[in-house]
């Protein structure tokens, strides 16, 4: 940050602290004109209800001295008046790289170690996929669900259908290095020509529509979509394009929504998991997820 805006973090969070000390100071001095400790003040509400002039206990006092006492000090070891650093120079980022390393430390050559076997066979082996399973529970579970069995726009883990292959080393691609699929928007095309498309794209997943439709709609799929998701609708993993002969669908198999993805398009993101899972954890992630569909 600024200067400026460094010396006003500073002077605000002292002056509060030391605000405190005096507004301590202030309440517990002793006044001309005051009533006792433990007589009545004078002030009465409801004809007889009396207050007594009761101090805080020294102890209790001292509670407030020794929570100001805490906070110079840890301002003074932490950063958080504005640029000072503390003179300890912690930082959430230095903490972060010191555990992590501990961290590779004791369990790298865990990982290390399950790198070296195939994923296939890595794949049968339980104690690996119990590592495997928290490390997806932790990483993939948000999208893809707990049981992997995914979600609208998010593809379940647990069939045989996979946008961009389910061989391993394509599984260990997608988690290190993530996936964008684009699916362009149709809405030129015109009204009758989605409507026929959609039909034609609804018949080749084996469920009914009309049949003129049909008809006139695989011409529009030939000139539009085939480029995509081929001839015969069954897709392009290398593309990302999926298979729509299968009835398995990523964000709903209804007239509508199919309508609405030709209209419309869709855009979906794999994130990349290379910088901080690496290429072990990696590995046995794959190896995982591969396990779940085979």
């Amino acid at each position: 940050m600024s200067s400026f805006w460094s010396w006003f973090v500073a002077v605000i969070s002292l002056g509060m602290i030391f605000a405190c000390y005096w507004l301590i100071k202030w309440t517990t001095k002793s006044r001309s004109g005051e009533a006792a400790e433990g007589d009545v003040t004078g002030h009465t509400w409801d004809g007889n209800l009396e207050e007594y002039n009761n101090p805080l206990p020294n102890w209790w006092l001292w509670l407030f001295y020794i929570t100001i006492i805490f906070a110079l000090i840890y301002l003074l070891l932490y950063p958080g008046l504005g640029n000072f650093k503390g003179v300890l120079n912690w930082t959430s980022t230095g903490q972060y790289e010191q555990e992590m390393e501990v961290a590779q430390q004791e369990y790298g050559p865990i990982f290390a170690r399950y790198a070296e076997t195939g994923i296939p066979v890595l794949a049968q082996d339980d104690e690996a996929m119990a590592s495997g399973r928290r490390l997806f529970l932790n990483y993939c579970a948000t999208c893809h669900g707990s049981d992997a069995g995914g979600a609208s726009g998010f593809p379940s883990l647990k069939d045989d259908d996979w946008l961009w292959g389910g061989h391993p080393q394509a599984i260990k691609t997608s988690i290190l290095d993530g996936r964008v699929g684009v699916m362009p928007s149709q809405g030129h095309l015109g009204e009758e020509a989605i409507e026929n498309v959609t039909a034609y794209v609804m018949s080749l997943s084996g469920r009914e529509a009309d049949e003129a439709k049909i008809r006139a709609g695989q011409q529009v799929f030939k000139q539009n979509c085939a480029v995509c998701h081929g001839s015969d609708g069954t897709g392009q993993s290398t593309m990302g394009a999926p298979n729509l002969t299968d009835n398995i669908w990523l964000y709903g198999g209804s007239p509508g929504v199919i309508r609405q993805t030709i209209v419309n398009g869709r855009q979906g993101k794999m994130p990349a998991h290379r910088e901080f899972l690496g290429e072990d954890k990696a590995h046995l992630l794959a190896a995982y997820v591969y396990s779940l569909s085979d």
